[in-house]
């Protein structure tokens, strides 16, 4: 219920009843884009994540990810090398940094962007936080751009959860000889949008810019377009995976 609570976490399914901050929580209000991908990733892999985050970050874009050895690291030195904030969503409390190796960086990212988490403090690593973190890193982008994945990888529960939460989707394609790709191959036959570059990402959300700006007020706009705002998150909240009706809605 704080005024920082970020808006676009409210509509998902399973929204956080609360979220534990390190850093600046205004940021959360700003556009985000996630950038995730294999934790074993590959050297293209980790050149493609350098090149997005750092893109997207000079863009204007808050790069979010999960903090993970891999892809998901390299997005967030990408964005802080650019001198923009980033933010990393822990599956563990937000004084206990998962995996050990990026104790340094979450420092990092706590002084100049947000390390956050829905589990308390003192709440160790377990497996089954990372999935259920997962969204939160899509709820609150405006889209997911995934890079590199194998066919089990926890980046492609990221992406499905997007799309459920009417997200963007993008992927970015590999070799098919490269296991780390068939996810994302995958994903592309599946309907997400084919990514061979950040400019793909900022043209598709160019639209959505204006989604979320750093004061609060939700959409983009001063007092006269609250009542808006709240209009639109009652409609989102009545949209689903089955079609609803423009008469149902406007009921």
């Amino acid at each position: 219920t704080d005024e920082d609570f970020p808006p676009q976490l409210e509509s998902i399914d399973g929204a956080p009843a609360a979220l534990f901050v390190v850093g600046d929580s205004s940021l959360l209000l700003r556009p985000q884009v996630a950038v995730v991908g294999a934790r074993r990733a590959s050297a293209a892999g980790l050149a493609n994540a350098r090149s997005f985050a750092g893109a997207l970050a000079s863009a204007g874009l808050v790069v979010t990810s999960g903090l993970a050895e891999g892809i998901d690291g390299e997005a967030h030195c990408a964005a802080l090398a650019n001198a923009a904030p980033t933010v990393a969503v822990m599956g563990t409390g937000p004084d206990r940094v998962y995996p050990r190796v990026h104790r340094e960086l979450a420092t990092r990212i706590a002084g100049e962007g947000v390390v956050l988490s829905e589990f308390p403090p003192g709440t160790e690593a377990r497996a089954e936080h990372f999935p259920q973190r997962n969204r939160i890193i899509s709820g609150l982008a405006l889209g997911t751009v995934v890079i590199e994945a194998g066919l089990r990888s926890g980046s492609l529960i990221t992406a499905r959860l997007a799309g459920e939460q009417g997200r963007e989707v993008f992927a970015v394609p590999g070799s098919p000889l490269d296991p780390r790709a068939k996810g994302t191959n995958d994903l592309i036959r599946q309907g997400a949008a084919l990514c061979e570059g950040p400019e793909d990402v900022l043209r598709a959300l160019e639209g959505l810019r204006g989604f979320r700006e750093p004061d609060r007020g939700g959409f983009a706009g001063g007092p006269a377009q609250e009542p808006d705002d709240a209009l639109r998150r009652q409609v989102a909240a009545l949209l689903s995976p089955t079609p609803v009706s423009r008469d149902e809605i406007v009921r």
